[in-house]
């Protein structure tokens, strides 16, 4: 019998057709990146103040300055920044019935006067400092007690990835790549556009979860079948580019933020792309590895031959017995990924660094949208400092390995956290560099995890193991908006101690993994378990093979063909 991967020995591991594909799929990442961050643009906080009517009419007929009204009606507060003018009280003065006219608006008026002055919460509602723009937070008054619905937000669409990521995955397995990658951009069509004509924000958050059911589903298709595609040594690099298309969105998503000022129009942006990726069903083809599963070889034998025409090769006969190359392989159980010390060990530790790798992705991304800074640029620089990382990974794995690089990358990520948040805002090039420098290796360790995860299971339970290790990615996700602003609030850099501890840890925890750099796959348990013994056990048969007569050892391996 022969495998799919014995066909794209013949076939081409990697020519004309998989790239044709692979440059088709990549762009899945773009948008994505626009759902997945593009709060800091759509749930942007500017500067507010409580608006008065009675201070806005003095003004109109006095015309009073903008700064000197916000300091007659807002009193001074205690924040993470310092003593400023309250965004969430105002004094309640009926300024009509005091004695202030025209012209002595401008007497001096000692702050222990005003202490005396009796103050309410911003009954009126709020001004905005961000003319010409419109977040839904300022639409929706989602400030003051409200601002933790903003943390909602972007929480509920991290529920929507953990359903939808395992939803869309039974799809696939069950229907198909095509089918599954169809559905779940229609979904995300239909939905996205639902969040743009949100009316209220109970609308806004029910349908920001359905999208994000679609959306990471569609992304992981996209993923599994460009892999399934490609010749074994090529997934790893397909792996790496296809997230750093992610990146790539980043920075276009900067530049398209900055030429709609209107979040329900950006949103709208970040749809229009699900909507074209619909006709693919048309433009790429089932997955011949998923069509083998399902018995359907001649099906899955059509593709492969039309794969081999683009690629300009030509098949031999063995494809004709075309088969599954896991048809034999035995189903594992939850189980199984804690049953044995080495396989818990090894569950626990990527769980955790799956969980360390969004918090701190998600969480150092969103930061920029409550620094104070010119946030368009600093989200460019921010998502063009993720270029390396694909590059450093590609380049140090089978170099130096796995553990090392991947340990470095969280320990530099946690370091760099912790040194920026006790960096005086005087020096704001070197605060910027480190937190550059944080963001790349959180990054690279985000990119990493995925394949060493794949690395350190056995065949049975792989998926399983990387399907049950990622799901905290996206309760990581659920858990760093919270973290991030609620934290902030206390202290702005308090969010980057907790970010640095967590990456540190993680980078320590990585230190405990055997390296897999040069090693086969693990087929078993015992694989994981008794690494050296499999190594003594393979030893000696080199051992015995070179005692054997030549003729011995050749009829040996003829057998194992």
């Amino acid at each position: 019998m022969t495998t799919f991967d014995d066909i794209l020995e013949e076939a081409g591991k990697f020519g004309r057709f998989q790239k044709r594909i692979f440059a088709m799929l990549c762009i899945v990442s773009m948008p994505f990146a626009g759902v997945y961050v593009g709060v800091v643009f759509q749930g942007f906080t500017p500067e507010h103040w409580c608006r008065d009517p009675g201070m806005e009419q003095l003004r109109e007929n006095c015309g009073l300055a903008l700064e000197k009204a916000r300091r007659l009606i807002l009193p001074l507060v205690n924040s993470s920044a310092g003593v400023l003018p309250s965004q969430c009280q105002r004094y309640d003065v009926e300024w009509n019935f005091t004695d202030l006219t025209c012209d002595n608006l401008d007497r001096d008026m000692t702050e222990a006067q005003r202490a005396a002055w009796p103050t309410t919460s911003c009954k009126n509602g709020w001004e905005y400092d961000y003319e010409g723009r419109q977040s839904f937070v300022t639409e929706f008054d989602l400030v003051c007690t409200d601002a933790w619905l903003v943390d909602v937000f972007q929480a509920i669409l991290g529920v929507g990835f953990l359903v939808g990521s395992v939803s869309i995955g039974c799809i696939a397995d069950k229907f198909g790549r095509k089918v599954s990658f169809l559905v779940s951009n229609v979904l995300n069509a239909l939905t996205g556009i639902l969040v743009a004509i949100s009316p209220n924000y109970i609308s806004l958050v029910v349908f920001r979860a359905l999208h994000g059911f679609g959306v990471k589903g569609g992304w992981m298709t996209a993923y599994v079948l460009i892999t399934e595609l490609v010749g074994v040594e090529y997934r790893r690099v397909v792996g790496v580019l296809f997230q750093m298309i992610f990146s790539f969105g980043l920075i276009v998503l900067a530049l398209i933020a900055y030429l709609i000022p209107n979040w329900r129009w950006l949103q709208v942006a970040f749809t229009v792309p699900y909507i074209i990726f619909m006709s693919y069903y048309w433009f790429v083809p089932e997955s011949p590895r998923w069509l083998l599963s399902q018995n359907n070889s001649s099906k899955a034998v059509e593709i492969t031959e039309a794969l081999a025409k683009e690629n300009k090769k030509t098949l031999s006969k063995n494809i004709q017995t075309l088969k599954d190359d896991n048809a034999d392989s035995a189903s594992g159980s939850f189980i199984d990924l804690i049953r044995t010390p080495n396989i818990r060990k090894y569950t626990l530790i990527l769980s955790f660094n799956w969980f360390t790798s969004a918090v701190v992705y998600q969480g150092l991304i969103m930061r920029l949208g409550i620094l104070g800074g010119n946030v368009y640029i600093d989200f460019l620089i921010s998502g063009i400092v993720e270029f390396p990382a694909a590059f450093l990974i590609l380049f140090t794995i089978e170099r130096i390995g796995r553990r090392l690089p991947f340990a470095t990358a969280n320990i530099m990520s946690g370091a760099a956290c912790f040194i920026t948040a006790f960096i005086p805002e005087s020096l704001l090039w070197l605060k910027t560099l480190m937190a550059c420098i944080g963001r790349l290796g959180i990054t690279m360790a985000f990119e990493m995890v995925v394949f060493v995860n794949t690395e350190l299971y056995p065949t049975f339970i792989r998926n399983l193991g990387v399907s049950v290790c990622s799901t905290l990615c996206d309760i990581g996700g659920i858990v760093a908006p919270f973290l991030l602003y609620r934290l902030a609030v206390i202290w702005l850099e308090l969010p980057l101690i907790i970010f640095g501890v967590l990456a540190v840890i993680a980078g320590g925890l990585v230190l405990l993994l055997p390296e897999t750099k040069g090693l086969p796959l693990p087929e078993t348990i015992d694989d994981i378990e008794y690494p050296n013994r499999n190594k003594e056990d393979t030893n000696t048969s080199h051992q015995l093979e070179n005692l054997l007569p030549s003729d011995v050892t050749t009829n040996k391996e003829k057998v194992v063909v």
